[in-house]
């Protein structure tokens, strides 16, 4: 319903400090996590598209028109989508480490 929610606000955050601190993205190669990220939220937000959980429309997310599904959307965002961004930022870690 809502697993590209995480990885988008870490995706936001971290386009952010790339465009701040260019010395500091260069050193971490942040734009190899930038685009991990950014590829991952675009192919959920299609997939989710695909199966008619997000609409162009308000409320957007088709689990918000139920109050009864608020709350496993939320525990989906709490866990699965920060497992999700954890294993891109893990994968991310080991190619930085390697390089």
């Amino acid at each position: 319903m809502a697993c590209f929610i995480m990885p988008m606000i870490l995706a936001i955050i971290v386009t952010v400090v790339k465009h701040i601190a260019r010395g500091l993205a260069s050193k971490l190669k942040l734009n190899i996590l930038n685009a991990m990220l950014w590829k991952g939220v675009i192919l959920l937000v299609i997939e989710h598209i695909w199966h008619g959980e997000l609409v162009p429309w308000p409320p957007f997310l088709t689990a918000m028109k139920s109050p009864t599904e608020i709350p496993i959307m939320l525990q989906e965002i709490s866990t699965i989508s920060t497992a999700m961004t954890l294993a891109v930022v893990g994968t991310w870690a080991s190619i930085n480490r390697n390089i």
